[in-house]
């Protein structure tokens, strides 16, 4: 496990250090050197003068596309260390540290590349006719070109894919990078900096510093050397970094947090425990796209309840080494804190708690709460509108489609959404209808070719896909025309 941070091609230490705790019992991972701040606006100053040089960003496509397939090939190899540092900084599961992780977000890094080698980053416009005929023009050209010196911020929940989702397009279209991980599960990330060594990145094109506060972060995000901050987290830190960026009018791109709804129709109601499990299963409900509000025709709802609560009471809660928990802790008391205030604001709201709604029996270290069913009255109470980020999941009843859409709709955020429905036709024009960045319909997809970002408050720009390879490019269009 790596102990230090990586700035411009080497490895540093710092004299101040913090803790990494365990989730699953409270115990201390590490004590980790913190990247000292004059390291961490060298790591700044070091970016800016790379790609300034244009030693990465001048590089032929071809030439990136081989160094970043050796740079994955390097983090590959440290597979089983790094699933092990995973489970034990975060709480998750191994297979969900493995398969939604290491190699969904591995694959995702390799399709980005695949992608960015089949887009034209260089383009003729049309030319008005009168500037043809004049002579004037000749030709029109729009480039794709990097941004420049980009900040990347990364969540606890998805440490490592989150960051591969930002480093595999930022690095690829040409640009230089610090990531900077959360505080709460930073020593997965440090594995980019020994793969960045191993592949033989340029000093300066990558650098990976860690803190245990927000000084390094706000530095990242203020610093008028830095051109582009992309975050992924809360849309309460979200609103602060485009304070922070504002100053220096950086392209700021935002991840941020979702409250997304899952809707039923009449034809598919027998699938809504199966759907409620997969709020909780593996993540503990930690994921800003998890769908936490559940909706169903009202003259079924007292069904899918008691359905519901029986499936979350069979689920077992428990430590990651444990193969028979469905899901483990969450990150910290804090977290946890966050979930016992809103579930107890909800019930003063009217709701009521059909299944779990404290700590599980027998746990009395770690960070775990009980999934949580709830038989929310409307939507407007209180575990309606909040993000949770933890396993409580509401319940509500809508008398028709049209209510149905509305009540989805009716939120501050625009993450995501799932559309259930025999009737794939009837499913899909409710999905059309809803004011969020994907919905799935009866199905899910994680893929570098699709991308992923949020309406309303959930976020600015879109990660994966061609607009999150462009997220990383600014455009440049070139008249060129004949000296008289």
């Amino acid at each position: 496990m790596l102990r230090s941070s990586y700035v411009a091609g080497a490895w540093v230490d710092g004299d101040e250090t913090f803790s990494v705790e365990n989730p699953a019992d409270e115990t201390t991972v590490t004590e980790l050197p913190a990247t000292p701040l004059p390291e961490i606006e060298r790591a700044i100053l070091e970016a800016r003068r790379s790609f300034d040089r244009g030693v990465w960003a001048d590089l032929p496509v071809a030439e990136r596309a081989k160094t970043l397939h050796a740079f994955f090939d390097a983090f590959a190899a440290h597979h089983d260390a790094l699933i092990a540092t995973m489970v034990a900084e975060a709480g998750q599961p191994a297979r969900f540290a493995e398969m939604a992780q290491f190699q969904a977000g591995l694959a995702g890094a390799r399709g980005t590349i695949d992608l960015y080698l089949s887009m034209r980053h260089e383009d003729t416009n049309p030319v008005p006719i009168d500037d043809l005929v004049r002579g004037r023009v000749a030709l029109s050209v729009r480039r794709h070109e990097p941004v420049g010196v980009v900040t990347a911020i990364t969540p606890y929940n998805g440490a490592i894919i989150m960051a591969l989702q930002k480093l595999a397009p930022a690095l690829m279209a040409g640009n230089s990078v610090i990531l900077r991980p959360s505080p709460l599960t930073p020593l997965s990330s440090l594995i980019f900096g020994a793969a960045a060594d191993a592949a033989g990145l340029p000093p300066g094109v990558l650098s990976v510093v860690v803190e245990g506060g927000s000084a390094g972060a706000e530095l990242l995000t203020t610093h008028k050397a830095v051109d582009m901050v992309s975050f992924t987290g809360s849309t309460t830190v979200g609103r602060a970094i485009l304070a922070q960026a504002a100053p220096t009018v950086k392209r700021v791109a935002l991840e941020l947090g979702g409250k997304s709804a899952q809707i039923y129709l009449p034809d598919a109601v027998e699938r809504a425990a199966a759907g409620a499990i997969a709020v909780v299963a593996a993540t503990a409900g930690q994921a800003c796209v998890a769908a936490t509000r559940m909706l169903v025709p009202q003259d079924r709802k007292d069904d899918v309840l008691d359905a519901v609560a029986k499936a979350y009471g069979a689920l077992r809660v428990g430590p990651p080494d444990d193969p028979t928990a469905a899901l483990g802790p969450v990150i910290n008391a804090v977290a946890r804190e966050r979930c016992e205030r809103i579930v107890a604001a909800a019930v003063a709201d009217g709701a009521t708690v059909v299944a779990g709604g404290g700590r599980p029996a027998g746990l009395e270290r770690g960070y775990y709460v009980e999934p949580t069913v709830l038989d929310l009255p409307d939507n407007a109470n209180p575990a309606a509108q909040q993000e949770i980020f933890g396993p409580v999941l509401g319940v509500l009843g809508y008398r028709d489609l049209d209510e149905a859409v509305a009540i989805a709709n009716d939120s501050d955020y625009g993450l995501s959404g799932q559309v259930y429905g025999a009737d794939t036709a009837a499913a899909t024009a409710v999905a059309r209808r809803l004011r969020t960045g994907a919905v799935n319909v009866n199905t899910g997809m994680y893929s570098a070719y699709a991308p992923s970002g949020g309406y309303k408050q959930s976020g600015l720009g879109r990660e994966r896909g061609l607009e999150g390879i462009r997220a990383f490019q600014e455009v440049k269009h070139l008249a060129i025309g004949e000296l008289k």
